[in-house]
């Protein structure tokens, strides 16, 4: 049986704890097993402390990276964000020494050290390579017959030529993934994909509603194209898309890839957290 370390991230847990226990129930269902990554923290978030001190980007990340190793485990990741932040922090401490001699000497104030070994993963990658399609069209049980826009986000993929998962610019995991379990992809194809969900690089936060334009933008080009919901890999983006529309009935549906799979292998929707979104999912 694969073992993961499981990296939850900050979103999932305290705004879509439902996001969590899909994750959870689905990579069981799959024969994958993920442990809990105790003590672990904010990944942390590159847009944010890597802007103000890369040293404490690095030690930060390095912890969480120090915790996984210490386990003998990879990690695997349910947000663009932290897989962007811990891989690209794997990576410099893997190729600079001097990094990582820095980062040690900070770690060794609350006992830990890291050695450059813990890979990252992020989970529909898990699922694409690790678990694959045939694996995954055996567990559904009721196909999801919807038509779906998926979206990639922007650090799921890039920097491409570290990350080599797809072709970053007209990639096809997620729209593979999502029609493994019966499902129409309505954007397989188009740029929109791979577009920022408005929210990043501290724009929520700054720029609230230059953000919601942004946003409001991706999805006029997901109902043009048909799509009855949202499908994403990114709680952050998650909850972007969700919180930006109105709670009228009249926006699209958010699911993470992980509810999405929940539904597909006969999960109850209420126990995927469905309820909880701001906008209504109606299935």
């Amino acid at each position: 049986m694969k073992r993961y370390a499981f990296f939850l991230g900050c979103i999932a847990p305290l705004r879509y704890p439902g996001i969590e226990k899909s994750t959870r129930e689905v990579f069981k269902a799959l024969g994958v097993e993920l442990v809990d990554l105790e003590g672990a923290s904010c990944c942390p978030a590159p847009g944010v402390i890597k802007s103000f001190s890369k040293a404490a980007w690095l030690a930060a990340a390095a912890r969480n990276l120090a915790l996984a190793e210490k386990a003998g485990l990879d990690v695997m990741t349910i947000c663009n964000g932290c897989y962007g932040s811990l891989f690209d922090a794997a990576h410099e401490l893997r190729e600079d020494e001097g990094l990582l001699r820095e980062a040690n000497e900070i770690l060794a104030e609350i006992g830990l050290s890291y050695s450059g070994n813990t890979k990252v993963r992020h989970f529909a990658d898990v699922l694409y390579r690790d678990v694959g399609i045939d694996k995954i069209k055996e567990a559904v049980k009721k196909p999801a017959a919807y038509e779906v826009a998926a979206f990639y986000g922007c650090h799921f993929l890039k920097p491409s030529l570290l990350k080599q998962l797809d072709d970053s610019e007209n990639p096809r995991i997620l729209d593979d993934l999502i029609e493994a379990v019966g499902a129409s992809s309505a954007l397989r194809k188009k740029k929109a994909r791979t577009m920022c969900c408005g929210a990043g690089g501290g724009l929520r936060s700054q720029f609230g509603e230059t953000a919601k334009k942004f946003t409001e933008a991706n999805i006029e080009i997901m109902k043009g194209s048909g799509a009855e919901m949202i499908v994403d890999v990114c709680p952050f983006c998650h909850l972007q898309f969700d919180t930006s529309q109105s709670a009228d009935g009249s926006g699209l549906p958010v699911l993470h890839l992980s509810q999405l799979y929940g539904l597909a292998m006969g999960m109850d929707a209420g126990s995927l957290g469905l309820s909880a979104h701001a906008t209504p999912v109606k299935l």
